[in-house]
């Protein structure tokens, strides 16, 4: 949401003309979408590396650190992909272009923001509600087999 919200100023910084019409707002629909993807991915790394027993704060960098990529790079060829948009020319050309800065714009906003405000939005959640409940799962011992 934050991400959509700074693609539209920010598109709104960036040409005078854009109009928030429908085409703008199917745009923002792309866009909560592809933001929560990479939110959800970071949320669910970093809830991995806690059930490994790291705490919040380390589980969060690492998870930022091993989604850093992916996230960039489907979010810059989101971008490129868009690209198009923003250049159309011919009929139906502005819908086009409103959709193409608002996707473009909110896409880059989301990313930066989803990369830094999220890891951190987690270790407060966590820290908020008094960590995680249960304890991580214990490996078994090797050799250490059930006797009836």
């Amino acid at each position: 949401v934050f991400g959509a919200v700074g693609g539209l100023w920010v598109a709104r910084m960036m040409s005078e003309s854009y109009e928030n019409n429908v085409f703008a707002q199917i745009g923002l629909v792309m866009l909560i979408g592809m933001a929560a993807k990479n939110s959800i991915l970071i949320v669910e790394f970093a809830k991995m590396e806690m059930d490994k027993g790291k705490p919040a704060l380390e589980a969060a960098l690492v998870a930022a650190q091993q989604r850093f990529r992916p996230i960039l790079m489907t979010a810059f060829s989101f971008i490129l992909g868009v690209l198009p948009l923003l250049v159309a020319s011919g009929a139906g050309a502005e819908a086009r272009k409103i959709m193409g800065m608002t996707v473009f714009s909110g896409m880059l906003v989301a990313t930066v923001v989803g990369v830094v405000l999220v890891p951190a939005m987690f270790v407060a959640v966590e820290r908020y509600l008094g960590g995680s409940k249960s304890a991580p799962l214990a490996e078994p011992e090797q050799g250490a087999e059930e006797k009836p």
